[in-house]
């Protein structure tokens, strides 16, 4: 159905990640990509400016690591990707990079702060030029 997959997860969701990473197996052609995108919040500097200045490489090999255990798979490619920055815009430009046919997001049932700020899939959605699946 789809060649090449982005798959975004947030590890402090482990197994909204590993069904997500499910349901993308099940949906990409045979041959096809699957991308296994995690994007790191950046810290506001005002708070960086107390954190040791190793920390972001830190969380990025812990995300690396944690990235490579779930994308353990013999039947189809998955690549790994980590990023910093805003998530959604992360997400879309991930897509675009690689000309993804599918975007794959988890959400969360919205709060009252997401009807006025949006969450990161939300603006995914809007702003995406691929086709994007949203699981809860």
């Amino acid at each position: 159905m789809y060649k090449t997959i982005i798959v975004a997860v947030d590890l402090a969701h482990g197994e909204a990640g590993k069904a997500l990473l499910a349901r993308a197996r099940a949906l990409v052609d045979q041959g096809g990509t699957i991308r296994l995108l995690h994007v790191l919040e950046e810290v506001p500097s005002y708070i960086a400016a107390e954190l040791p200045r190793d920390l972001n490489d830190r969380r990025s090999a812990e995300a690396k690591v944690e990235l490579g255990l779930l994308a353990d798979s013999d039947d189809v490619t998955i690549e790994t990707e980590i990023r910093s920055g805003a998530a959604s815009g992360q997400i879309i430009e991930a897509a675009e990079n690689c000309g993804a046919d599918l975007i794959m997001i988890a959400s969360h049932r919205p709060g009252l702060s997401d009807y006025f700020i949006g969450s990161t899939a939300a603006r995914v959605v809007r702003h995406a030029q691929c086709s994007v699946l949203i699981s809860r």
